[in-house]
């Protein structure tokens, strides 16, 4: 059985607004446009600032996690699913994010784009 087949999966068409959201990418890919709303941790600094992700998420809700085209969010999914945490993977990240028409922003609101 291979990695990918594992992941808990969403397709970002299925997102409604409201869900929560953690973007994984790195500072300078948030920087150039993110979704509005979602929480920042890279996955470089996962490990040492996932209580930040315990405080923020929702006790009864999922963690829909992206990156850039799904596949660190992949990682992250599978790292908070064996935390026993509701976890799925954004399949196609912040590219099918953007190329469906959802909004990116930039920290100021302005129009962003995904690096």
């Amino acid at each position: 059985m291979n990695f990918a087949a594992r992941v808990p999966t969403v397709e970002v068409m299925d997102l409604k607004d409201g869900d929560f959201l953690l973007d994984v990418r790195e500072d300078d890919e948030w920087q150039a446009g993110h979704a509005e709303g979602a929480l920042h941790i890279p996955m470089s600094d996962f490990v040492a600032r996932y209580g930040e992700l315990t405080e923020a998420a929702p006790q009864d809700g999922r963690v829909h996690v992206i990156c850039r085209s799904g596949g660190r969010s992949a990682q992250v999914t599978m790292y908070l699913v064996q935390q026993g945490i509701e976890a799925v993977n954004v399949d196609g990240g912040m590219q099918i994010w953007q190329t469906s028409g959802r909004p990116v922003i930039t920290d100021e609101g302005q129009p962003g784009f995904v690096l």
